[in-house]
């Protein structure tokens, strides 16, 4: 048994009672902390409503009406309050402030009572009808068809709702939208029951700013170097067409890299060698044509200007391949030349794959294994009509996610007898699924109000809904036959048993998926893939060095979840993951190859998320570092405590004058010699400043345009020397980083924001935590026990919930 699981085991009984705030049990169960019944006015009074008051109102509160006596009118009003005492925001700096054993004691009496009121009138929130976004939805292809779709392709990008695309606010379906999904649903339906109306079609693989001196990554062969490995469906048995462009100069358009030398090229289908081409060294010698036109009378320049113009469009092949997705790839083989010798090496650029010609309808493939679950037993209608009604059936129960009665069959089936007709029974299938991945049903994501619920009454979701929100959340799609099982026998929501899936389903690969999709939004780490660092500073940056900082953050944190660490150790793991590039780039000299492996650190500057170049560079602008877009990134991302925007017309930090070498620390003094700009910077800057020595793409210096970097900060009372101290500085400032933790995974499990009434069960949830290990798996138990991940509040006034 894994640590996970233990811990799974153990707390599944434990953790029930802490996060969960139920209309049967008060919240003091929750770990409700000692204080009086009613908190005291007296803080608020002295330091607080002469700012937040009738007449002054700043940023909108008025604490000098509200009632101590009466929590559940002023709760709103009151999380806020405690939120701000709690982050350090407020009273602000510059202002008579209490000392921390009052604001913990003042905040802490306000906990208790808010508590105190969530357990008397619980309130689960309301996710609202949502469809499936576009990582969702290649998952649930891949899982309910056996195939790999490039959502890119099919459907638009999702816009994002308190930080995550997966919030059902964002998540509405538009006329044009549905239409995309229609189009998407042939396309996928003709390819995994392979239609012969399935015509040729050209699918274009780019490769990016790649280094081309290296293995392209794990799944390239070895004793390779540049190219790209790609997964292409086939959708008939037929011939197809392969063609190689390579990488060009700017400037006069002749191929890299091809004068002097020869070089191998293999393409492979699924590692097996389909053909070796050979290219360059024909025409050695400087190009006459490279600036103007080589003279007509000079047959060979002209020739080999010709060559370096047009060599590659040799590099095509058409060969028969058999139906299905396979692993195709093209590299340059370590042969002669060496990829280390001296020179340009030349690269791939575009690849092409053109089919099918002289199509078949293949035999058998993965995708037709899982449709066609049956075949008719003879050539009669209703001998095809009973095979089609169990084939329709069966896919609309994953589909759909529930048992499907004959009201959800019949339609289909109708569809598919229209599809019959005139052709053949997988011609009818085709149309049916078609259909089926048009539904809403489908789609959409719908929680259907009992029919006896009370307006504004919270109500348990069925199994069903709980199984659905459950896969979703650890899967990013559909419930396996075994979740859906559970819920349709009403099993899932015993305590036991839903302890023993949630094990199950993050020790299933698929749980990467929710891992990397999580902390690629969280920490906005996506944005990297928008980073454009200056290539004048920053030669050595490329899209291969952009890509392993990706997945060096995605390894290390699926580490951590999959071996159930405390979730401290995000920031202070002695551990990464490092392949030679990546290595290399931190100064790492040991380690060689393309693939990944955890390497431990030799000193504490790299622990943890804080040393990783992915987000030090997501944190800078392309020519140098911002300490106020790190600053910022760690108040929001790692706090939960997000500074206002910037006022307007806020002026440009000054450039470096290199007569006279400044540091980014003196530069941006010099910026907040004014006062619209002290307000805001005092909170950012000096977490900014405290990765200093990290520069615009992760590397450590210990200068900056010519001066000495000074990384030391003050914060909170304490001075910050070293990556160490501010990692072990921002675990010690209170529950904010676990409080964070906890809301951000919160939002992202249950797809809308969290609100003041979630408060008491995200507190819950923390204090469970601080009692126990703090592990990765009593924070996703306590979120999936939690009221507002079971529970929902009916449509209504919320008022009229009793007591």
């Amino acid at each position: 048994m894994t640590a996970m699981s233990m811990r799974l085991a153990i707390l599944v009984g434990v953790v029930v009672a802490a996060a969960t705030v139920s209309p049967s049990a008060p919240l003091a169960a929750a770990g409700a902390q000692p204080g009086p019944d009613t908190p005291s006015r007296e803080l608020l009074d002295r330091y607080c409503v002469t700012c937040h008051n009738e007449r002054l109102e700043t940023a909108g509160l008025r604490l000098d009406q509200v009632d101590l006596t009466r929590i559940a009118e002023h709760a709103s009003v009151l999380e806020k309050v405690v939120h701000k005492l709690r982050s350090g925001q407020m009273p602000p700096e510059g202002r008579p402030r209490p000392d921390p054993a009052t604001v913990d004691a003042f905040a802490t009496s306000l906990e208790t009572a808010l508590d105190r009121v969530a357990a008397e009138r619980p309130n689960a929130g309301r996710v609202a009808s949502r469809r499936l976004n576009r990582v969702e939805y290649v998952n649930v292809i891949e899982d309910l068809l056996g195939l790999e779709v490039d959502g890119d392709e099919l459907l638009p990008s999702d816009m994002a709702g308190f930080g995550f695309d997966n919030n059902a606010d964002v998540l509405s379906i538009t006329p044009g939208l549905m239409a995309r999904y229609i189009a998407a649903a042939t396309k996928i339906s003709r390819a995994v029951v392979g239609s012969p109306d399935t015509r040729p079609v050209m699918q274009l693989y780019e490769v990016g700013f790649e280094r081309r001196d290296v293995r392209a990554g794990e799944d390239m062969p070895f004793g390779t170097h540049g190219g790209l490995a790609v997964r292409h469906h086939f959708p008939l048995d037929g011939e197809y067409v392969f063609a190689i462009r390579l990488k060009r100069n700017d400037t006069i358009e002749t191929i890299d890299g091809i004068a002097e030398n020869e070089h191998q090229i293999e393409l492979r289908l699924d590692h097996a060698l389909v053909e070796q081409f050979t290219i360059g060294g024909m025409f050695p010698g400087p190009d006459p044509g490279q600036l103007i036109a080589a003279p007509e009378d000079d047959v060979e320049g002209q020739r080999l200007h010709q060559y370096r113009m047009t060599a590659d469009h040799e590099l095509e092949i058409r060969v028969p391949v058999a139906a299905g997705t396979r692993l195709v790839s093209v590299a340059f083989t370590d042969s002669a030349p060496s990829p280390l010798a001296t020179g340009q090496l030349p690269g791939v650029d575009k690849f092409y794959i053109s089919g099918p010609f002289e199509g078949r309808v293949p035999g058998d493939t993965a995708s037709r294994q899982r449709i066609f679950t049956c075949r008719p037993s003879g050539a009669r209608a209703e001998q095809e009509e009973s095979c089609a009604r169990e084939i329709i059936a069966g896919l609309a129960r994953r589909a759909y996610r529930r048992p499907v009665a004959a009201d959800d069959v019949e339609p289909l089936l109708g569809i598919y007898r229209e599809g019959r007709q005139g052709r053949n029974f997988e011609a009818g299938i085709e149309r049916a699924l078609e259909a089926l991945l048009s539904m809403p049903q489908f789609l959409m994501r719908i929680e259907r109000e009992p029919i006896d619920v009370r307006p504004g009454a919270v109500y348990q979701l069925s199994d069903l809904e709980l199984a659905t929100r459950l896969s979703f959340f650890l899967w990013k799609s559909i419930p396996d036959d075994e979740l859906l099982d559970l819920a349709a026998r009403d099993e899932l929501s015993d305590r036991a048993t839903l302890g023993r899936q949630v094990r199950r389903m993050l020790a299933d690969p698929r749980a990467t998926r929710f891992m990397d999709d999580f902390v690629g939004q969280w920490l906005q780490m996506r944005n990297i893939f928008q980073q454009d660092p200056d290539g004048a500073l920053f030669a050595g940056f490329n899209d291969s060095l952009r890509k392993a900082m990706v997945q060096e953050t995605e390894l290390f944190f699926q580490s951590q979840i999959r071996e159930d660490r405390p979730i401290q150790d995000l920031l202070r793991a002695d551990y990464t993951f490092l392949n030679e590039q990546l290595a290399r780039h931190y100064g790492v000299e040991d380690l060689y190859g393309s693939h990944f492996r955890r390497y431990d650190w030799d000193d504490d500057r790299r622990h943890g998320l804080l040393g990783q170049a992915s987000l030090l560079t997501v944190t800078s602008y392309a020519n140098r570092t911002s300490v106020v877009l790190r600053g910022k990134w760690v108040l929001e991302t790692l706090l939960g405590a997000p500074p206002p925007p910037p006022p307007p017309n806020v002026p440009p930090l000054a450039e470096n004058d290199r007569r006279q070498p400044t540091s980014l620390r003196e530069r941006m003094e010099q910026h907040r010699a004014s006062p619209v700009c002290a307000s805001c910077h005092a909170r950012m800057d000096p977490l900014g400043f405290a990765m200093e020595h990290f520069d615009a793409i992760g590397r450590w210096r210990e200068r900056d345009g010519g001066a000495a970097i000074n990384a030391t900060i003050t914060w909170n009372g304490d001075t910050i020397d070293s990556p160490r101290a501010f990692r072990e500085a921002l675990l010690a400032s209170g529950d904010e980083f676990m409080r964070t933790v906890t809301e951000k995974l919160m939002i992202y499990a249950l797809g809308r924001g969290v609100d003041y009434y979630d408060a008491p069960v995200l507190r819950g949830i923390v204090r469970e935590l601080d009692r126990s290990d703090g592990a990765w798996s009593s924070l996703i138990l306590g979120i999936v026990t939690s009221d507002p991940f079971q529970m929902r509040l009916a449509s209504g006034d919320v008022a009229s919930v009793a007591p």
